[in-house]
């Protein structure tokens, strides 16, 4: 019989009853353990970047050096929050290589941009020693096919624009050599603009310079990244770019109102308008203000100690001192549902096309949150997202399709 000879009625009853249910169970019938089992399956089936990840810095630290010895640091180790296998388990696909400049070496010239090319070089050698596992990524179409291909892709931020210095056509040499978002500034005031850690106002926001930074970055096709930056500072770059921003590993300053280093609502707001991308920084002290008010009592009591001690931290002793302290004063923790807060208040003030993961992995210490101690956990915050009722949709947009619009509208407005 041919459908077209059944009347219309029959006819969508003769569809409904030969191709199955119209949709899929719903989150609301789901069980806990199908939820579950759902958010390890989506945190595999899609693309999953993060905007800040510390290992290039943490390797340095540790004198990683390119041999036989230490090939396998980024494969698999009881260190620190991120390594290739742990990566895998977690469904990070593309976490964004941290190429972290201390404010301290700006005092001295070539220091910073010695530093900068260091780790670039470290990142490019172990993507070059493992080509099956990591390839360092350009732009975000590389991205995506790395993906498809199961590989891991290690994109490039440079954290402070300290190494560009004073010469401005350094914007377009760290393109090239693969960086593609500059944080303006780190913990102090520098060239191109004034820290939110920073209490001088050097500048009064962007310097003259800064202007021209920025300029150029929109150019070459770099994202600026405004975490870090004074209020002054953000204000005044999103009133001069036409290309979205992000704030690569900042979260939302509603929760924690005396730090400026996170953002406040206005600015989310027009972040949002803008067509940028907030990704929620996972430390402790970034989620929860009573956590922040916490540590920062303990450490006065902590130097207080010192102090009466005639003692200066980093002296002799003091890290047996600090040990007990520790013992005496246990580290507290945010968790998960924290993290999902940030996140529903980024969602209520600009929507849901406007936030992401920008985790702070390896740069945050011994304060990620219970369920988020390392790469491998990022099915835990989908399954949260999934309970309050995110969709399959949200959850892809969260996990990379929000930041790669961001990063394509910034390709296209430098080709142009």
């Amino acid at each position: 019989m041919k459908l077209t000879h059944l009347p219309l009625l029959a006819l969508l009853g003769f569809l409904l009853c030969t191709c199955g249910p119209a949709q899929t169970e719903t989150k609301e019938e789901m069980t806990d353990d199908e939820m579950r089992a759902h958010a390890d399956e989506l945190a595999q089936k899609y693309l999953i970047t993060d905007g800040h990840v510390d290992l290039p810095y943490r390797l340095k630290v540790k004198n990683f050096k390119l041999d036989k010895e230490y090939l396998g640091i980024p494969i698999q180790t009881d260190a620190g929050d991120f390594d290739y296998v742990r990566a895998k388990e977690g469904g990070l696909d593309a976490p964004f290589m941290s190429i972290y400049i201390p404010s301290g070496l700006q005092k001295e010239p070539g220091e910073s941009p010695a530093l900068a090319d260091t780790l670039i070089n470290m990142i490019k050698g172990i993507a070059d020693a493992h080509p099956d596992k990591f390839r360092i990524t350009y732009t975000p179409d590389e991205m995506i096919a790395n993906f498809k291909a199961g590989i891991v892709s290690l994109p490039m931020g440079m954290e402070n624009g300290s190494p560009i210095e004073d010469k401005i056509e350094r914007v377009q040499e760290y393109k090239d050599k693969g960086i593609s978002y500059i944080t303006l500034t780190h913990a102090k005031d520098n060239l191109i603009c004034d820290s939110s850690y920073d209490t001088t106002a050097t500048h009064g926001g962007l310097s003259d310079f800064g202007i021209d930074v920025v300029k150029e970055m929109n150019r070459v096709g770099i994202m600026v990244d405004i975490s870090h930056v004074s209020d002054s500072t953000f204000w005044q770059v999103v009133e001069m770019t036409d290309v979205p921003m992000i704030a690569s590993h900042s979260s939302v300053r509603y929760f924690t109102p005396d730090f400026e280093r996170n953002m406040n609502d206005e600015m989310i707001t027009r972040l949002g308008e803008e067509g940028g991308v907030i990704q929620i920084n996972f430390g402790s002290t970034f989620l929860d203000g009573e956590l922040r008010s916490r540590q920062d009592s303990l450490r006065g009591i902590f130097m207080e100690r010192l102090a009466a001690k005639d003692m200066m931290y980093g002296d002799e002793g003091t890290d047996e001192m600090q040990e007990a302290f520790e013992k005496e004063f246990p580290t507290l923790y945010s968790d998960l549902e924290m993290v999902a807060d940030h996140i529903d208040r980024v969602v209520k003030l600009a929507g849901i096309n406007h936030v992401g993961f920008g985790s702070d992995f390896d740069g945050v210490g011994d304060s990620l949150p219970t369920g988020l101690k390392d790469v491998s956990d990022f099915p835990n915050l989908i399954y949260t997202l999934l309970k309050r009722g995110y969709s399959d949709e949200d959850i892809e947009k969260i996990c990379s399709g929000n930041v790669i619009r961001v990063w394509r509208a910034v390709e296209a407005a430098a080709a142009k």
